[in-house]
């Protein structure tokens, strides 16, 4: 049976990623990942932001959000520290602030396209992708170019990919997927779900991921005893 893990994100979260990296780690030393089928959801942390925003992610978060300028700079300083800490290199200077809409739609073909294939799936590709384009090479993740070629590096056809950039069919899955997250009370991101049961809040640890891997695997897959009472060791001694 296959152990399924939704995971909520936005392209524009930078926790997203580090919990991303650090999930995908607990994922690989998993004994049984592969019968885990993993699928990502939207959630649009700014869904008024226009396609593109002219500023720095510094200037977007002063004056959109009302954060105080220092207090930004730090809190992104401390952001990029973590993030260098799972290998990663954010380059806040270069982020292009911009609406994740189309990211997402991108991200819904690349699940049609899959057809709901566990692994190294174009949408999981794609994920990474999107992801790191944004956060250290400075793509915009609003420009229709910019998504088509990573659409097309993690495997879906350009013609696809240029589709589903305008694709309103697509806008209401996003949708949907943000219908869910309200129903299930989530109100940050990331956020992951086990078994549709079990919540996983942030950027946890590895460890704590490798926990509940290894938590929800077992009340899942419970180890059904056969045969009957026989002779056997134990701490205290043996059966005579």
């Amino acid at each position: 049976m296959t152990l399924q893990i939704d995971i909520w994100s936005d392209i524009a979260c930078p926790w997203c990623l580090i919990g991303k990296r650090r999930f995908d780690r607990a994922l690989a030393a998993f004994p049984h990942r592969d019968q885990v089928s993993v699928t990502y959801r939207s959630f649009q942390l700014d869904p008024s932001l226009p396609e593109s925003w002219n500023g720095r992610e510094t200037d977007y978060l002063a004056q959109v959000k009302g954060l105080d300028p220092e207090q930004v700079r730090q809190m992104l300083a401390q952001v990029s520290t973590v993030a260098a800490e799972e290998g990663l290199h954010y380059d806040f200077d270069a982020l292009v602030v911009a609406n994740s809409l189309k990211a997402h739609r991108l991200l819904h073909a690349a699940r049609r396209a899959d057809g709901g294939a566990a692994g190294a799936s174009v949408a999981a590709r794609l994920k990474e992708a999107l992801l790191t384009g944004h956060f250290e090479r400075g793509l915009d993740i609003g420009d229709d170019d910019a998504l088509a070629a990573l659409a097309v590096e993690a495997g879906l056809p350009e013609a696809a990919a240029r589709e589903a950039l305008t694709d309103p069919a697509l806008d209401r899955a996003v949708q949907e997927d943000v219908a869910a997250a309200r129903r299930l009370g989530i109100q940050g991101v990331p956020f992951y779900v086990l078994d549709g049961r079990y919540g996983i809040s942030g950027a946890q640890p590895t460890e704590a991921f490798e926990q509940a891997l290894e938590q929800v695997w077992a009340e899942t897959h419970p180890l059904v005893g056969l045969g009957g009472a026989a002779p056997a060791c134990g701490p205290e001694g043996c059966d005579v």
